[in-house]
């Protein structure tokens, strides 16, 4: 289950990081709604990756020359999801210093971050087992063959290993969302974002993005963009024209986030 469960919690890893962009979103690199997108498409490539390397693993009528691209096609899809988790922990990473340099703080942007954090580095550990657990499965004799009856590797004769890095690894990651769930702290809809102030809650416009989407899907940091001078009105949905949330039932009206005196 644990196979079916590791593309799953980094899918919601994505997600989690847009939606934290959508709520601060003048400290996003890039636009929130291309992170999901951006990453979702690099994880695909990674699975059909794997995909072909299994099923020509296991194909029964295989010369030395398919094996060996099969075991290839795997180790590459292994240490593609490696380097997809790189990006997205300096992609969170840079987002968070943004925050911090302009003193944002909040709980509700702390917390969800420190849940992803966590999360990425629990399976990035079970994806290091994998890697390399499936290099030594690799290198092992074909049976029959005059190298078979060598030494077997702990991390392939020993079961404990795949508990640990492996079941519990992808369990712990299941707790961590269970109880710092981020739509404890995050609002439901995407066009709230934090203002500057570091307290205040105000609904915006919502995110835009004027380009078309291949483009956004191919260039998702708009380097083009950056690129050349021209309007980006529409991408922008802070600031002007924005309406403070009304208090809560039962709570005092707040005058930028505190209550009035």
């Amino acid at each position: 289950m644990s196979h079916f469960r590791r593309p799953l919690l980094e899918l919601a890893n994505y997600h989690v990081l847009g939606r934290i962009m959508y709520y601060v979103p003048y400290c996003a690199p890039l636009h929130p709604g291309r992170v999901f997108t951006t990453f979702a498409i690099l994880s695909t490539v990674v699975e059909i990756l794997n995909a072909l390397g299994v099923v020509r693993a296991l194909s029964p009528k295989q010369t030395p020359q398919q094996m060996a691209t099969a075991h290839a096609l795997v180790k590459a899809a292994l240490v593609l999801q490696l380097i997809v988790a790189v990006a997205l922990v300096v992609l969170a990473a840079w987002f968070h210093r943004r925050c911090r340099a302009k003193g944002i703080n909040n709980r509700k942007v702390v917390v969800p971050l420190m849940t992803l954090y966590v999360s990425v580095a629990l399976i990035s550990a079970r994806t290091i087992y994998r890697v390399v657990e499936y290099f030594a499965v690799a290198d092992l004799p074909v049976p029959g063959s005059p190298a078979a009856g060598g030494t077997v590797s702990p991390l392939v004769s020993q079961e404990w290993f795949f508990y640990v890095f492996e079941g519990a690894a992808m369990l712990l990651d299941s707790l961590l969302f269970n109880v710092f769930h981020p739509r404890r702290f995050l609002p439901r809809d995407s066009r709230v974002y934090l203002e500057q102030d570091n307290e205040t809650e105000v609904e915006g416009s919502g995110s835009h993005d004027e380009r078309p989407f291949i483009l956004t899907l191919c260039d998702p940091f708009d380097i083009i963009g950056a690129l050349q001078p021209r309007s980006r009105t529409g991408q922008k949905f802070w600031g002007e024209g924005s309406s403070p949330l009304p208090p809560k039932t039962g709570a005092p009206a707040t005058v930028n986030g505190r209550p009035p005196v």
